[in-house]
């Protein structure tokens, strides 16, 4: 016997008498124990066990009820040794105990079907398709984490109902039933060898009343009928162990599990399940219970699906099983801090631990810690403490942290009774429009009239009492909130409109009860912002997002995003509209975020749109992949493509609501690639321009490609050279200065802004130039005609569309000297370039610069409001007279093109036949 060996087995008899029972009465368990407990148990020993035990030379004369129950010995004796010497962490103990569990499942099932089949036959579908019984683990066997002495769930189902085809005939139902009766007697008849497991099928429809095996409709049925709450928290960890038709069963049983909206309704009903486990605990003075208890193992679960429930079925990865790995996605979403997901993490392996330290000493389902002060001592020792005294305190300790952590997530706070909507559910519209009065609205009768109609709409008739009375705490609730602002009228009605939207989604009353923190923080949301109240009644979900206050401090990381974007675009890559359903939901919860930093005053106008447009371009990026794999017909698994932004997006000045002007590009010489390259445009329009039941993405405008309306929906690369060299209208040079290759194959990005540097670089003649770029504004002016006592922020002279044609004209008239000027860097540090290359005076460039941050956040704050953007000239003259200035500055002796008789191309590029020597110097 190894000194390694004798150490590790001394300690662990010392801790579990029942391992000293098993060695004294199995002569051969010590010499096995000896050869494989250096090492962690696999699959691959215990099936050599099987095949070839131990304690017998021929397996064949040993039944297979004495092979698993010798097994299990086996099994425990190398958990504990390997435990209580402290060489093995919690999973492999629990992943040991399951593997065992799922070996000896696997075994008993097909040692009793093929008995029961040579009897009568193998059962079939009414189509002849051989059945199967899916033997489905619930519970800790279902999420792989089995403790040393655990009962296992099990819920039986087969696919289709049938019969056997004979010898001796019966239906598939009868057949499963003898076959689940025998596997659970292999499994939990006691025998003078022990148990394997006990087996409890409880979980099963209609529990102990209901058929022992069901068929994958009857498990639909009364899922979809009769399933509760808690059999969805039971189901989460469901998996099933035999079976190739696992897949079907998922896709049955995830629908009843997961909602497709969040689900806040989940809180209370998990509350209540809880409540009555803590009234049980009480009754029974199991206060010590570590699973039950308070700060126990199970409240620890309970934080961890209860997350699960509310969210997995919008986030498909929050779809597993094991707890600490549910507890990891969860502090990675944001759902819970870093520290409560380490502090939690700690407390479920200590007490695991100490689970199964009190299940080693007799091998019983226990979890009541001891009351003999003997067996305290040897617990404490076991755990690696001292004494008691030391053990308890980090036991304590560690149940205090989950019980707070729990009582976060699951405790209502009592302020909230205080909202008592009961004169709501009674009130008239007379009783409404005094009460509205009475808390300072200065015009209550409308109001009253949408309570009124509000109380009475059909959808949320049709709620049941207990959500209609969540419905009317949450309104009573409102009116007050509403009542706190300087226009109550206002963030009232805001406030009804997004109730209406709402309508008979209860998760979402239930978000509110739940948090009543969640409709202050919305109203005043919607009384900062009437653009935020309509996005918001539009996007509900998103109410989710004003949960979070720790989202005003969090810079984005838009990579990350991206990273995180395309891995849930992946686990739905069998399903292309929930594809397009994600994005926008990512989208619109960025959105969102941004807005709320928005309206706290975190973002200046110009650090918004950047952000706005760095998220533009990561949902566009992500996607172009997924979207590309959605055409049948493609000629290669990697597209040579290109999205370029010019606008708004391309100038990095994105708004809430902006459209995107693109254009998108190929650069590929298949036979193909035209067909597929103008195929994938179309589809793109379909993933970002469709509404779908998620709501809107982007509008797309693509007008300013080459040949406008009538080209190509993609352009090839080599026809766009030639078109912005030889056919290009100066207003197309000058949109071409805000353009930027914005997702797709970044070596097509860089030619792109080859190209693009390369056609601000020509030389040209600036009378003419200058003459083309007035005639145009002219133009716009025309179209936009300036109205008495009004300044049009945009249009108006002075305005963001004269300071935009200014910097584009110093940028085509200068950058083939500065190439400096032909970066795409934005209107305010070109015009500070202008000045520092002496183009113009430096005062008025800083003062013109000073105005187009005034002019844009005006506008934003208007456009958050919903109102044009307009103000009253008075306020507003003063501050444009440097762009007047500079204007007259440049173009004061300026002739229009048009009293020029201005051809379409009026200068070439000198250099232009050097074009593809400088492209392909590029390529190179």
């Amino acid at each position: 016997m190894t000194v390694a060996f004798s150490s590790w087995l001394s300690t662990a008899v010392r801790y579990s008498p029942h391992l000293a029972h098993l060695l004294s009465a199995r002569s051969w368990l010590e010499e096995w124990l000896e050869k494989t407990v250096m090492h962690p148990l696999t699959t691959a020993i215990l099936e050599d066990f099987l095949q070839n035990p131990p304690f017998a030379p021929n397996a064949s004369e040993i039944p297979l009820d004495a092979r698993l129950r010798q097994m299990r010995a086996a099994v425990f004796s190398h958990c504990a040794i390997r435990d209580l010497a402290l060489a093995a962490p919690l999973e492999e103990i629990t992943g040991a105990m399951t593997h065992f569990a799922e070996c000896a499942i696997r075994h008993a099932y097909e040692h009793h079907y093929a008995a029961l089949a040579e009897r009568t036959g193998r059962p079939q579908s009414e189509g002849g398709w051989e059945q199967e019984l899916l033997i489905v683990g619930m519970g800790k066997l279902g999420g792989g984490e089995l403790n040393v002495s655990s009962d296992i769930d099990l819920v039986f189902v087969y696919p289709e109902e049938g019969e056997t085809a004979g010898p001796r005939i019966i239906s598939n139902a009868e057949f499963f039933t003898k076959l689940g009766r025998r596997l659970i007697q292999t499994l939990a008849e006691p025998t003078g060898d022990g148990w394997v497991f006990r087996v409890d099928m409880r979980l099963r429809p209609h529990g102990d009343s209901g058929p022992l095996v069901v068929s994958f409709e009857m498990l639909e049925d009364y899922l979809m009928t009769q399933g509760r709450t808690w059999e969805r928290y039971a189901w989460i960890k469901a998996r099933a162990i035999t079976g190739e038709r696992w897949q079907e069963l998922e896709n049955l049983t995830r629908p009843f599990v997961y909602r497709k909206y969040l689900d806040f309704g989940a809180i209370e009903a998990v509350r209540d399940l809880h409540a009555q486990i803590r009234r049980e605990v009480a009754r029974k003075d199991r206060q010590d219970h570590i699973k039950l208890g308070r700060g126990g193992i199970r409240e620890i679960e309970f934080i961890a699906q209860v997350h699960q429930l509310i969210r997995g079925g919008r986030d498909p990865a929050l779809q597993v099983r094991p707890t600490r790995t549910v507890l990891r996605l969860l502090a990675e979403r944001g759902l819970i801090t870093p520290e409560t997901q380490a502090g939690l993490d700690a407390a479920y392996c200590f007490l695991r631990r100490v689970e199964h330290r009190l299940q080693y000493w007799h091998d019983a389902q226990t979890h009541e810690l001891p009351k003999e002060t003997e067996r305290q001592t040897l617990l404490a020792e076991a755990m690696g403490f001292a004494d008691w005294d030391a053990f308890r305190a980090a036991l304590d300790q560690h149940r205090e942290f989950v019980s707070q952590a729990f009582d976060a997530l699951f405790g209502k706070e009592e302020t909230e009774q205080a909202y008592d909507g009961a004169w709501f559910a009674a009130g008239d519209q007379a009783e409404y429009a005094q009460a509205l009065e009475a808390l300072g609205y200065a015009d209550p009768r409308p109001l009253a009239l949408r309570l009124e109609a509000l109380k009475n709409h059909p959808r949320l008739q049709a709620i049941s009492p207990a959500s209609r009375r969540r419905r009317d705490q949450i309104v009573a609730h409102a009116l007050t909130a509403a009542a706190q602002f300087p226009a109550p009228d206002t963030v009232l009605a805001r406030l009804i409109d997004l109730f209406e939207a709402i309508g008979g989604r209860t998760s979402y009353f239930a978000l509110l009860d739940e948090y009543p923190q969640a409709l202050e923080q919305i109203a005043k949301i919607v009384a900062s912002s009437r653009w935020a109240a309509t996005y918001l009644a539009r996007h509900p979900i998103l109410i989710d997002e004003a949960l979070d206050a720790r989202a005003l401090d969090e810079v984005p990381n838009w990579a990350e995003f991206q990273r995180a974007l395309t891995e849930q675009l992946v686990l739905r890559a069998d399903d292309t509209e929930a594809q397009m359903n994600w994005l926008r939901e990512a989208h619109h919860a960025q959105l969102f975020r941004l807005l709320l930093k928005d309206l706290a005053g975190r973002l200046t106008v110009e650090r918004l749109s950047d952000h706005l447009s760095a998220l533009a371009d990561a949902v566009l990026d992500a996607s172009l992949p997924f979207v590309w794999k959605t055409l049948r017909r493609r000629h290669t698994e990697t597209p040579h493509f290109a999205v370029i932004a010019y606008g708004k997006l391309g100038g990095k000045e994105l708004g809430y609501a902006s459209d995107l002007d693109l254009v998108y590009l190929f650069d590929d010489d298949h036979p193909d690639a035209l067909d597929s390259y103008c195929r994938f445009a179309q589809r793109l329009a379909t993933w970002w321009s469709t509404r779908t039941a998620a709501g809107e993405l982007f509008e797309i405008d693509l007008r300013l490609r080459p040949d406008g309306e009538s080209g190509l929906p993609a352009t090839p690369f080599a026809r766009m050279v030639d078109y912005l060299i030889e056919s290009a209208w100066t207003w197309e040079h000058q949109a071409l200065t805000r353009a930027r290759f914005a997702a797709g194959d970044p070596a097509l990005g860089k030619h792109f802004e080859a190209l693009r540097r390369f056609i601000l670089a020509i030389e040209r003649d600036t009378t003419r130039l200058a003459g083309e770029i007035v005639a145009m504004r002219e133009k716009i002016r025309a179209e936009h005609p300036a109205k008495a006592g009004q300044f049009n922020l945009k249009h108006d002279f002075g305005g963001l569309i004269d300071v935009e044609f200014l910097v584009q004209y110093l940028v085509l008239a200068h950058a083939p000297h500065d190439p400096e000027l032909a970066e795409n860097a934005g209107n305010i540090a070109l015009l500070l370039r202008a000045a520092k290359h002496h183009l113009i005076p430096t005062a008025l460039a800083e003062a013109v610069a000073e105005t187009y941050r005034h002019l844009r956040r005006e506008q934003h704050r208007l456009r958050l409001d919903e109102k044009p953007a307009v103000v009253p000239a008075e306020n507003i003259t003063d501050r444009t007279e440097p762009v007047r200035a500079l204007w007259h500055h440049l173009f004061a002796h300026t002739v229009p093109a048009s009293k020029l008789g201005a051809a379409k191309r009026t200068y070439r590029n000198p250099e232009a036949v050097h074009w593809e020597k400088a492209i392909d110097g590029d390529r190179t």
